[in-house]
Formats: C-alpha cells, structure tokens, sequence
C-alpha cells in the first residue's frame, strides 16, 4: 500500500510538473524577476531573467518610453518611423528608490512603481491611484516572435482613438487590426482599413502609442474582462506611456513625440469636386464652368489616375489634354485649382520608365527569384512597386512629379498606397523585400514613406510654398506630411441602401481626427456604386453633402462616370446643395482659425464631444454628432426619409443656428425639426463665431469684410474669440508670421460691451482696406452705440451691409428687429475699439 501510495503521489507530480510546463509553453516567456537596475540619464534598465531587460526613458514628467528587450541589446531594424522627438522637457537624471519588493520613481505627476518579483510596472498620479499597470506577470508575453503586453482592465474603463477605424468611437470591448487594407465599399464594422495609428486614449488618463509597424493588434477587453493587450507578430516592445489631465494634454503629448500637423493652402479649406472619370481637358473645363455659371461655390478640380500618359510618368495623357498647361492657366483665373492623382508604382508597359526604375534597383524586390516583384494592378498592367524607404529614389521621384507642379497643378493626392491589393489574405506580397526592411515590417509604413517623398520634394522644388497632399493609406505621423481622406465609402451593390455607410462616416471622421488627421474628407455621395435612378439617390446625396461641408476638406467623388455635381440631382437639390457649400464659406474664418489650433496643438476640427466635456459619459457613445471647433455642434441626419434629428446637448446653454433664437439647456436629448434643407446645427451660447460674405472661391474678394456673430452669454460672463490670419499659402506661419485679432463681450444689466483688441501683428497683416462688422444677437433694441466714446449714427440693415465692400472710414449701427440682430460696422485699421450698446433691460 505504502509503495502504491508513493507511485500515486509521483504521478502526481509528474502530471503536475507537465501541466505547469505545458502552461509555461502556453504563456511563453516572460520577465520574470527583476534583480537590479542601472541609470543612465533619463534611463532607467531594469535587469530581469534570462538577460531581459526593461528600459524605461523619461522624455518628460507625463511621458515614458518602456522597451523591453529579451536579450538585453534594445536593437531594433528601423528607427522610429513616427517618434521624432523624445526630448520632451526632462533635466537631470532619474532617482530610484529601491524598496523590499519594489522600485520606485516620481515626477512631478506621477509615481511609478516597478514589482520585483515577478516583474510588475504600474503608474499611479500623484494621488497615488492606479492609471495604468500590468496585469499579473504578463506584461510582457512572448512566443517565439510574437510579443503582447496585457494590462489590467479597470471595470469602468473605456478607450478610443487608433485612428480611422469603423464602428463605434468607443473601442471597449472590440478588437482591431493595424495593416492597411484597400477595402472598397468597407462595411459599418470592417477592419482593417486604410491607415494604421497604433495610438489610443483611455478615460483614466492616459494614451498609449505602440511604436511597432508590424500588423499589431489591440484586443480592448474582448478577452476578458480582467485586462486588455496590444501585441505583434514581430518587432520591438516599445511603447509610450502618456498622461494627461484630460485628452487634449495627451494629444499634446502625442504630437510633441510625432509632430505637428502642416496647415493646407488656404483653399484647400473650400469645396472641391472630384469623379472616377474626370481625366480630360475638356470636360475639366465644362465642369469648371458649371460650377460659375450656376454660382456654387468651389475651389478645386481634381484629376483621376487617369490624366497621366503611363502610369506613373507624370505625363498629360496626349489625347485627352490638348494643352494642359494653358488649361490650368485659365481655370486657376477662375479661381479653380487642380489637384491630381498619383498611384506608388511604374506600369510594364511604360517601357522607358520602368526600364529606368528597374535598372537603378528602385522596386521592392521579390525574394524569391532576387528581381523586382511582380505586382498585378487595377489599371496599366502589371507593375513595379517604388521603393520609397530608399533613399536614392526620393530625387528620382521628386523631378517626376514636379514636371506637373510646373504645369501649374497644385496638389496631389495620393491613392492605393496601402499598396492596393495588399490586404491581409494578399501573402504572396508578403515576399517583397524593400531597402528597409521585409514586407511584413515595411507594409504598413509603405504609403507612409511615400507621402514623406511627395511632400520632401515639394518642398524642396518648391520652396516656401504649402503642399496640397491628400493621402488614403497612412501610418502614424502622417500630420507631418499628409491630410487624410476615408477611402471608398458607400454601398457598391446598391448605391441607395449606402444609409449605414455613410452613417458610419461620422465616427470613421471623428476616430482620424483622434490619429492626429484634422484635415479629413469623406468621400461626399460614397464613391462605390452605380447611380442609376438620381431622383432615388437625391436624398442620400443632399444629406452626405450637409455633413460632407463640415469635414475640412469637403470633397464629392463617385467612382467611374457617376457624376455627382450638385445640378445633376435636380433642381432643388441644386439649391439646397449651394446652401449648404455656401455655409462653409462664410465660415471661412472660423474654419482657418481652427487650422491654425490643430496646427498647435493637434487638436481635429471635427471633435468628438468627449474631447470638449471628458467628464460627460453621456458622450463616451456619441457616434452621430460633434462638435466644429469649440463653439458650433453638428448633428447631421442620417436617416432615410428622417425629418428630425434627435442629438445630445452637452452642458451649457445651445442656441439653435439656423434660427438664432431658440435655446436649449444641456445636459439633455432632444429632438428637432430637421427637413431636407436642414442641417441640424448648434451655436454655444457665449460664442463668437467669424464669418465671411459669401464667394465663389476662397478669398475671391481679398478686402472682404470679416464678420462676429455675438451670442453674449450671461450677464457678467466674458465670451472670446481670437481670430486668426496668415498669407494662407506659404510656409510663413512655421516661422511665427501672422497676426490675430481678439474680441470679447459681455453683457451687463442694460448694455454691451465689446472690445476688438488692437491687432496682434507678427510680420502678417490682411491685404487692403476692410470693415469688421460686429453682428450681436440680442432681443433688445439699442437706444445708442459707442464706439471709443463717440456716438454712432443709425441706418438701414440693407444700407450698412452693402457698405461692407466699399466704405472703409465710417462707423454705423442698424437694428434688424425681425431677426432680433444689432449690427456695427467698422473700418479694420488694426487699433483697439471699445464699444458699448446701451438696450433696454434684458433681466
């Protein structure tokens, strides 16, 4: 008994022994324990088993960078493609207080505390709660290649951003892919898309930047309910570790570490139109012509993929443009710009430049015959697939492109960079070798690397001179060369059931401006599908179009011959079309002075509510609104035969745009009328909304006169606004040349006071002679105006503006009773003006 006991009991061990090996196999490896620790600087390595080892690099007191390295050599094939600058603001070194189970570090926000056995990071702020730790000992997993970091889910934790990603804004509970996928006609919750921004925010402060191009994978409780990962097929561990007082600090963060956006042409901000088949001189012409003759507003014309002679020389396609040059001449007179297409490959067919390419070594080679891979493509052929990680093809490239840029043509956008037809079951690309790095690591950089070229050598053939560069496939620190736009939107097996997909556009647009991409279009109409029947698909396209003007870069496109100008949908949808467009040119001011806030701090035009009101979990799940800069919210229809709109006010006060009257409390649904012609919109009460007279392209009248809408808010509450204003089309503003003008009111028990700051001129100023005119929306008839002291003359609403254009010397005031509006105009000679209303009693 007592040896068949023993055998029992062996068994058992060895059944338990096997079970924790085969674990130990599953879990793969880990850190371990950590035994001591070294600092350098700003670097603390932590020493683990096996040789492993973890740095952790202050860049700043809110930012850390943690590498893990399994043998101890934090080698990596590839600098950091995105991270520019880790130089964030820390001095001196590090001080570690070494305790009996832990290590210890403190900044001025934070305390860091570092688990010894096993090893265990966790961050708290200075109040010592938890933000942001391992979960158990599985901060860092690997399995032969593969790497994963778990972290420990906190029950009410939610997360957004990674850029422009279908669903939801809010990312608890799913999961998603980085590899950059052609998806034409992508559903409501397909993933992977275009872009890779590896970057995310959680509501207990803190961001996350996983610095690894591999098709990484971020799993936000989709597992479990205990913790949430990101991890990699290969690569490095890196990641950074970015605290904020609130999302807007860590985007800060964010940007300090990849860079600030670049600022668009000024024009680049007006309503462009665009089609699969726009690829002739002629119909470039008509097109242009429609759009004056029928006075809608728009900037740009842009050119498909097929304007060029031989994918991809750069040339005019000989019998389609008879002199492309003049062409450009004479609609850029109009006020047209154009912008043309460029795709990241050289077609067999174009003998001469492919020949070129190929004998400089230029293609991505295949590595299993050692020649340049052999890519099939949707137009011209098979091809070769530009290099742009080597650094000799940049020049190569740069004189190619510029030979349009020469022509006049403004701007490029660059499509199928992804490089299209490279999704996921696409693994025979897999065997493409670049300059830089195998596919698998260089994929989702590709379009990256390219947009950096086009942009570089725009630059650099163009000195001074903004580029226009509109891109589809993007990784993250694209703002630094690129705009955005969301790919092939819409319904290609029925053009009129594309509801949901444009729905989804909203958060696909707000989830870019979260990866740092503020100039954004959707394709306005959806580019897939056929358009058959332009009565059925009138309502789809007036309702894409009322949401399409408030994405910064506003841009209708279909596929093929599907046209999709406004006239071609009837002539009520022509006019509620214009409207529309017409909307965002007089919102040109505002629109440019939150450019220059994205500029600055990273900040995205289209906002989702949590980025303005954090604390509102009302707005964690905001996927049909948002905000237009600080001041306006847009609540677009989406619905099929909808003629009301129910939306989330925030907190505050909500005055109803369109009629500027009724007003709403916050922190509340409701529900309003919203027809056809109506594009559910919302002005903050206390703000102080610029505006323009309307034009048929941006600054088509250089002296136009800049109006502020006024919505004074409580009685001894101050509103602000500061207006800003550059040349709109050099480089000048990196350098600090602009000017700003500031404008506060506020209201007191029987009047209103208005201050327009003396112009804050830094080496900018506006061209020629213009008025400002002051627009207060009040219910109060005033009984005089002041201005500096002095005592204004009344007249006419209808008098007053039409001086807005010719008379810059005097100083008038009107009362338009019916929409409840005191007007005063004044000359804009960049001094201060003090300027009281005095009203009847507005208790």
């Amino acid at each position: 008994m007592k040896k068949i006991s023993i055998y029992l009991i062996l068994i058992h061990l060895l059944i338990q022994i096997n079970l924790r090996g085969q674990n130990t196999e599953k879990m793969g490896q880990t850190l371990g324990s950590c035994s001591s620790y070294l600092i350098n600087n700003n670097k603390v390595i932590f020493n683990c088993e096996n040789n492993a080892k973890v740095l952790l690099q202050f860049c700043s007191g809110q930012v850390i960078k943690v590498w893990i390295s399994t043998d101890g050599n934090f080698k990596r094939n590839n600098q950091s493609f995105a991270v520019i600058n880790e130089d964030l603001g820390w001095l001196g070194n590090v001080n570690v207080n070494e305790e009996t189970t832990a290590y210890e570090i403190f900044t001025e926000q934070l305390r860091i505390r570092v688990n010894k056995k096993p090893f265990k990071l966790q961050v708290f702020d200075k109040y010592q709660k938890l933000l942001f730790g391992d979960y158990n000992e599985k901060g860092f997993v690997k399995n032969d290649k593969h790497i994963a970091s778990y972290k420990t889910l906190k029950s009410d934790e939610q997360f957004f951003g990674l850029g422009e990603k279908s669903g939801t804004l809010n990312r608890r509970g799913k999961s998603y892919k980085m590899w950059n996928s052609d998806q034409p006609c992508y559903g409501v919750n397909e993933d992977p898309l275009y872009k890779s921004i590896p970057f995310f925010m959680s509501t207990n402060h803190y961001g996350i930047f996983f610095d690894n191009t591999y098709k990484t994978e971020f799993k936000f409780g989709s597992e479990s309910n205990e913790y949430y990962s990101f991890e990699a097929p290969a690569g490095e561990m890196i990641y950074y570790f970015m605290y904020g007082n609130d999302y807007k600090q860590i985007i800060q963060n964010y940007i300090a570490l990849t860079g600030n956006p670049i600022m668009p042409p000024k024009w680049a901000l007006g309503f462009s139109q665009c089609r699969g088949n726009y690829t002739s001189e002629t119909q470039a012409r008509e097109i242009a012509a429609e759009f004056r003759i029928r006075k809608i507003p728009c900037d740009i014309i842009y050119q498909d993929i097929g304007w060029v002679e031989g994918l991809q020389d750069f040339d005019w396609k000989k019998s389609n443009y008879q002199n492309p040059k003049q062409m450009v001449k004479e609609l850029g007179d109009q006020g047209f710009k154009m912008i043309i297409s460029q795709d990241p490959v050289i077609s067999q067919t174009n003998k001469k430049q492919w020949e070129e390419a190929n004998s400089k070594g230029y293609f991505a080679k295949d590595i299993r015959s050692g020649k340049s891979y052999d890519m099939p493509w949707p137009w011209g052929g098979n091809c070769g697939v530009v290099d742009f990680t080597k650094p000799d093809v940049a020049d190569w490239w740069g004189d190619y492109q510029q030979k349009p840029l020469n022509d006049g043509v403004r701007g490029f956008w660059t499509d199928m960079g992804e490089p299209a037809w490279s999704n996921e079951d696409a693994t025979d690309r897999l065997s493409m070798k670049h300059y830089l790095g195998m596919h698998d690591e260089i994929h989702n950089v590709y379009g990256f690397t390219w947009d950096k070229v086009v942009t570089e050598q725009f630059y650099k053939h163009n000195p001074n001179k903004r580029v226009f560069q509109m891109t589809r496939a993007a990784y993250a620190g694209l703002q630094r060369y690129t705009f955005g736009w969301s790919g092939d939107s819409g319904n290609g097996n029925n053009v009129l059931e594309g509801w949901n997909q444009f729905a989804n556009q909203i958060p696909v647009g707000l989830s870019a401006g979260l990866g740092i991409i503020p100039f954004w279009t959707s394709d306005i109409s959806g580019y897939c599908g056929d358009i058959k029947d332009y009565d059925a698909m009138s309502e789809l396209y007036v309702r894409w179009m009322q949401f399409g003007v408030f994405n910064p870069l506003s841009r209708a496109h279909h596929e093929g011959g599907n046209a999709v100008e406004p006239w071609v949908f009837g002539t009520e949808v022509e006019n509620i079309t214009r409207t529309a467009i017409e909307l965002k040119y007089q919102l040109f001011p505002y629109i440019y002075t939150y450019a220059r806030v994205a500029h600055d701090t990273g900040l995205p035009l289209m906002r989702a509510l949590f980025l303005e009101y954090p604390n509102d979990s009302e707005t964690f799940d905001l996927n049909g609104q948002f905000l237009f800069g600080d001041e306006l919210l847009v609540a677009p229809v989406v619905e099929k035969g909808a003629v009301t709109k129910k939306l989330y006010l925030p907190e505050g006060e909500w005055i109803n745009y369109n009629d500027g009257k009724s007003v709403y409390k916050g922190k509340q649904w409701i529900t309003v009328e919203a027809p056809l012609d109506v594009i559910p919109l919302f002005v903050k009460k206390g703000a102080i909304i610029p505006s323009m007279p309307i034009m048929q392209y941006i600054h088509e009248k250089p002296n136009y006169h800049v109006s502020f809408d006024v919505y004074p808010d409580k009685v001894g509450k101050e509103s602000s606004f500061v207006l800003y204003e550059d040349d709109g089309e050099s480089r000048d503003y990196e350098k600090g040349i602009f000017c700003k003008t500031k404008i506060t009111a506020i209201a007191n028990s029987l009047s209103y006071a208005i201050h327009i700051s003396a112009r804050e001129d830094k080496g900018y100023k506006p061209l020629g002679s213009r008025n400002f005119i002051i627009k207060l929306h009040t219910n109060s008839k005033p009984k005089s105006v002041f201005v500096n002291s002095i005592k204004i003359k009344k007249e006419k609403p209808e008098v007053l503006n039409a001086k807005g254009f010719v008379d810059y010397e005097s100083l008038s005031f009107s009362w338009d009773e019916e929409k409840g509006i005191i007007y005063v105009k004044l000359p804009d000679n960049g001094q201060d003006y003090q300027i009281n209303i005095n009203s009847g009693d507005k208790s």
